[in-house]
């Protein structure tokens, strides 16, 4: 199965609407880059993992933990993120199975590189997440007027 390995932070600064909101609040675009992902692997038969530095800012209690079944999200406490990744790449048997996404040059993605995983720079994969986005905000907007027509046509 494809394992993804994905440096969160370094993907959010390639999105420009996550920029905008992690300028006010950290861990809410950590949240919707998770659910952005969530959509992306929708329906793949694929294992992603979401590496953020640091621990969560924000204490979660019953109910309010983030809900997405295709990504888990991994804190990398007082380490990196880059750290964990190249723990895990370490530990894998099946290195050729595992993508990176991050464009951190100098270290993470050369020692990836090296071990034979493929990667994906953060640039190109969130040109990926903002087709996807556009196209489902274009979904949104035709079931919308769609749903004013069937509207107008029953009680008109």
């Amino acid at each position: 199965m494809q394992e993804f390995l994905i440096d969160g932070n370094n993907l959010i600064h390639k999105l420009p609407q996550l920029v905008k909101v992690q300028s006010k609040d950290r861990e809410a675009a950590r949240s919707k880059l998770a659910f952005l992902l969530d959509r992306y692997f929708s329906g793949k038969k694929v294992k992603a993992y979401l590496h953020f530095d640091g621990f969560s800012e924000r204490s979660f209690g019953e109910g309010e933990r983030i809900n997405v079944s295709n990504i888990k999200i991994i804190y990398s406490s007082n380490k990196t993120a880059d750290e964990n990744i190249r723990k895990y790449i370490e530990k894998s048997s099946k290195r050729y199975l595992i993508t990176v996404i991050s464009s951190d040059r100098s270290d993470i993605t050369g020692f990836a590189k090296v071990c034979g995983c493929k990667i994906i720079s953060s640039e190109g994969f969130a040109s990926k997440l903002q087709k996807l986005n556009s196209i489902n905000e274009e979904e949104s907007i035709i079931q919308s007027i769609n749903d004013v027509e069937e509207f107008k046509r029953l009680f008109s």
